[in-house]
């Protein structure tokens, strides 16, 4: 027997036949997921993370968008995914873990994307998925396209400090962005009185200087027309919108967690405001159709999912490749043919300052690539904090070289967003120490999309760094190594001129996230010849600064000078010079020539000693290049102290104050 409409439906100038293709879409991603608890009991998926009760949010909001606009989904989303018509049996074979789903066996649940169908996978994060719909919402603009982004968020997410700053980025860019929570009343065990103090979450919209409104996110119709609205509202107006979607979360966190800590009256209240009950006897009531055929569409769908799960289980059991893996963690070079040359010899015939070669490079870049966008803190008209983009507003305009609000993390998203659009950017830290505050969306999200869903991450990011110039702890800092842990990330610090524009333009080349370091005090004390033309400094290869027979001294960036500088001053002592120049991936094999020309090294570098890149060249030659070595590997770094202001203690601070010894020692073995 059905029950009675408990909602007030309104069928927004929709015809019969499009009111039950609404409900097909609405009782589908249900079908599954009763399906998937069942396999879940049988132990045949690992985990799952439920949206039943929610289905009207995800089917309403995706029915309202252009199939060519992207979404931005969380767990419970499945609606949006089979919205967007996904074939199931791949799906199927996602939540399996098998290699032919959608990110090969390595990512779970709804943790993948796909270009196809203009889906962006989440990470476990949460919140970073609202920046990358501001950058894919920027790209449209630039594009002059009429479209939006819609990222969705849980009550939880907007706790977090991404949150805010998406939907400020949205605000101060005017950006055509809908920001929709789903609104379910818990994040994990956590209720929304633990979370938030304002009356309703959509009160937020006018703190950030947008519209917003609150809805019933159980009534898919009132979904889909709120979100139609307001898609047009932000294509037209050119700004962001928040959309709070009221509903309940019928199940468990995911199905371990269960639901013990919710009061069981919830259950009963929220049970009668069933999104697909509801609609389903509404239509009912309407004589839109009747329970025959409703039986129809339900064993139709039976038989889709029990068929498109066999198709699934037909793929064999997935055997690891190891070569694969490693092969995805970067996506491919482009085409050769399109390339710019590389330089392995410098022939420049123009002394340039290092701080000048990066201009250069910048500024051949945007000629070069109509598609690549800048970004960073006071980089437009004042040129950033070293002056390095003055001028670059003035030529390629502020819709190309964009000041930021003060929120590195929305930024590093954003560059994302533009690159699931086809674009390039560049992302200046102001100082390479406040790149803290967007580590996750380096390490998580830039890092790994490409191995997770196949989705490169043009993003280059730009990382003035070092000592030596009396700034402090929060200034000075070398923190290259912690980026060189995480694979997919490539890391470049160049020590000269021509080393700095050819790696930079290298970088954008590339389609993978570089993080591209820049010592500071080398800015304008240093110069050299670099070539006027555009050419590329190959990632991934070391240059031997000078041949030697006595001791090795692999190093980068400052530690280069410092080097050279230390064999100038002692001529009797015949030193191999190695500048690293990439840090990951390392050289390994112009580590090793350099290891069997002199059987003794020393790893220079100006990082702190423990957990330096340093440690992991040293445990690789004693690894591999053993029976080379006359002495054991020594590491030259800078003391384990965060870096002091006063002069002195900055000089007593870095490791040159400890390279004549650590030269002595390995010379005297």
């Amino acid at each position: 027997m059905n029950i009675l409409s408990t909602m007030q439906f309104n069928r927004v100038g929709l015809s019969d036949q499009e009111l039950i293709d609404v409900y097909k879409h609405l009782l589908l991603p249900r079908m599954i997921e009763e399906k998937m608890l069942v396999l879940l009991r049988q132990g045949k998926i690992s985990k799952w993370f439920s949206g039943i009760g929610q289905e009207a949010i995800a089917v309403g909001a995706t029915l309202a968008l252009h199939s060519d606009e992207w979404v931005m989904p969380l767990h419970r989303n499945l609606g949006v995914f089979t919205t967007r018509k996904m074939p199931l049996h791949q799906l199927f074979m996602q939540w399996q873990g098998n290699k032919e789903g959608y990110s090969k066996g390595r990512e779970r649940s709804f943790h993948f994307g796909s270009q196809e169908h203009f889906i962006c996978g989440m990470i476990s994060h949460l919140g970073p998925q609202l920046a990358v719909a501001d950058g894919v919402a920027l790209a449209y603009q630039l594009k002059k396209e009429n479209k939006v982004a819609l990222a969705f968020s849980g009550d939880g997410g907007t706790s977090e400090g991404d949150f805010h700053e998406a939907l400020n980025v949205a605000a101060v860019w005017d950006l055509p962005v809908i920001f929709l929570i789903e609104n379910n009343g818990y994040g994990l065990s956590t209720p929304v009185n633990e979370q938030y103090r304002c009356a309703s979450l959509v009160d937020k919209a006018k703190g950030y200087g947008m519209e917003g409104v609150q809805i019933d996110g159980n009534n898919v119709l009132s979904v889909y027309d709120t979100v139609k609205g307001v898609r047009e509202y932000c294509i037209r107006e050119q700004k962001p919108y928040l959309i709070e979607c009221m509903t309940f979360r019928m199940r468990g966190h995911e199905e371990a967690s269960g639901t013990k800590y919710v009061p069981q009256e919830l259950f009963e209240e929220w049970g009668e405001k069933d999104p697909i009950r509801n609609y389903e006897s509404w239509l009912m009531e309407q004589n839109v159709f009747q329970q025959e055929e409703i039986d129809i569409i339900k064993n139709e769908f039976r038989q889709y999912i029990e068929t498109e799960l066999l198709l699934a289980n037909q793929f064999k059991k997935l055997e690891p490749d190891t070569e694969e893996e490693l092969k995805d963690v970067y996506a491919p070079l482009p085409d050769a043919v399109k390339r710019l040359p590389v330089l392995h010899e410098n022939k420049g015939t123009e002394e340039t300052r290092f701080i000048n070669a990066i201009q250069q490079a910048l500024r051949q870049a945007m000629d070069r690539y109509d598609n690549l966008v800048l970004m960073g803190q006071d980089i437009a008209a004042y040129g950033g904090a070293f002056k390095i983009t003055e001028g670059l507003v003035g030529i390629f305009g502020k819709q190309r070289v964009r000041n930021t609000p003060l929120c590195e993390s929305a930024i590093i998203g954003s560059a994302l967003g533009l690159s699931l659009e086809g674009f390039k950017s560049m992302v200046e830290m102001q100082f390479a120490d406040f790149v803290s505050v967007g580590f996750n969306q380096i390490v998580n999200n830039l890092a790994k999309i490409h191995y997770r869903w196949g989705q490169h991450a043009d993003v280059v990011i730009r990382m003035p760094t070092g000592a030596g110039v009396g700034a402090g702890p929060f200034h000075s800092q070398s923190n290259e190594a912690w980026f060189t842990h995480v694979p997919g990330l490539k890391v470049v610090y160049p020590s000269n001129p021509f080393d700095a524009k050819g790696l930079l333009l290298a970088a954008f080349e590339d389609p993978n996230p570089v993080l591209f370091f820049e010592h500071k005090a080398l800015y304008r004390s240093t110069s050299g010849m670099v070539p006027e033309e555009m050419y590329t400094v190959e990632i991934g290869k070391s240059a031997i600064v000078s041949e030697g027979t006595d001791i090795s001294i692999i190093t980068y960036g400052m530690g280069v000078h410092w080097a050279i500088e230390y064999a100038k001053e002692h001529t009797d002592i015949s030193f191999d010079i190695t500048d690293l120049r990439t840090l990951q991936p390392l050289d390994y094999k112009m580590i090793s020539q350099s290891v069997q020309r002199t059987g003794k090294v020393l790893i220079l570098h100006e990082d702190t000693l423990t957990g330096g890149i340093g440690a992991e060249i040293s445990a690789w030659i004693s690894e591999h290049c053993f029976e080379s070595l006359d002495a054991p590997v020594l590491r030259c770094a800078s003391l384990d102290t965060p870096v002091p202001f006063n002069s002195e203690l900055e000089k007593n601070f870095l490791a040159k104050a400890r390279l004549d010894a650590c030269v002595k020692k390995l010379i005297q073995y």
